[in-house]
């Protein structure tokens, strides 16, 4: 999943768009008022750039993750319970940012899919017998 919305964020030619309306009550100000004011005639170039950074970050972690499951095969009772815990900790942290900075997200869809599935992954962690 993050390495799908990592890459919609990479290549989207306006990214800030797909989340527009959070986004512009975060900044309290429509982008179309931000995009007219000359001193900000740079900020779309700007705003393209810290998202394709966010979306190769998204994209490069959704990779590790992929190849780290790839080689360990989830194994080991330490390869499964040191993804876990990483991924636990990335949720939390994208949560705590939802919810306090951008709690009308449309992103919040998002996050409940993926502690679905972390939470399906611990469960099925469960299950497998060494």
């Amino acid at each position: 999943m993050n390495l799908c919305l990592g890459l919609v964020f990479l290549f989207y030619l306006e990214p800030w768009l797909l989340n527009q309306a959070s986004n512009e009550i975060l900044i309290g100000a429509s982008f179309d008022n931000l995009f007219a004011s000359e001193i900000n005639r740079g900020l779309p170039n700007y705003l393209k750039a810290m998202y394709s950074f966010h979306g190769l970050c998204m994209a490069i972690i959704g990779l590790l993750i992929i190849v780290y499951v790839q080689v360990t095969k989830m194994g080991t009772v330490l390869a499964r319970n040191s993804i876990l815990s990483v991924l636990l900790f990335v949720l939390t942290g994208a949560i705590y940012i939802l919810y306090n900075f951008i709690p009308s997200s449309l992103f919040k869809i998002i996050i409940i899919l993926q502690i679905i599935l972390w939470s399906m992954s611990v469960f099925s962690s469960t299950l497998i017998e060494e």
